[in-house]
């Protein structure tokens, strides 16, 4: 673990990003995600990160940390809830398993919390979030496209959400669904 005095989170808007913060979280995302089964770190990745709120993490005043939390409709049983969908989180893979990870999620956390109604991602690390209070969707999930609802069967298992106070009643076993967007819907 590295000491708080080293450790620096800045909440930002991605236009409030400078050139060389986006150009270091850029090459933070693509060296994290280098070995990624799904293809890397691709543009649609990182169109889907901006419009939010950036969470950017620095140890010794250089970037070592990234995640984003974008709003989302989500619905949950065909009702709408206004979600911040977590995005882009990484750390560089030199400092990984040192905590740096937990401290920026803690942060999304207390972010989403306090502006969202539910918070969700899509990950295949779902042990890091569990211990983060996260809970792994276990209903189908889907998309929302102009014939209804596509279900996302490969996507099952790996949603997670994080209840808020201000979350509607749900059961984990309802259907969830997302809006449809390139790339990777969810």
């Amino acid at each position: 673990m590295l000491p708080d005095a080293d450790v620096r989170i800045r909440a930002l808007p991605t236009a409030w990003l400078s050139d060389a913060d986006t150009a270091a979280v850029q090459a933070l995302l693509t060296a994290a995600f280098q070995r990624d089964e799904h293809g890397g770190f691709t543009s649609d990745d990182w169109l889907h990160a901006v419009g939010g709120t950036h969470f950017v993490i620095s140890v010794g005043g250089t970037i070592a940390g990234h995640a984003s939390v974008v709003e989302r409709a989500l619905e949950i049983a065909g009702r709408p809830v206004r979600t911040g969908y977590v995005e882009a989180v990484a750390v560089t893979p030199a400092l990984q398993r040192q905590g740096i990870g937990s401290m920026l999620m803690r942060a999304v956390n207390e972010h989403v919390a306090a502006d969202f109604d539910l918070g969700a991602l899509g990950t295949g690390s779902q042990a890091f979030y569990q211990r983060l209070g996260w809970l792994i969707w276990q209903g189908p999930t889907g998309v929302r496209v102009d014939g209804g609802f596509q279900p996302t069967p490969d996507e099952d298992g790996y949603i997670l959400v994080l209840a808020t106070p201000t979350s509607p009643p749900f059961q984990l076993t309802d259907a969830i669904s997302c809006d449809w967007r390139p790339g990777d819907v969810w």
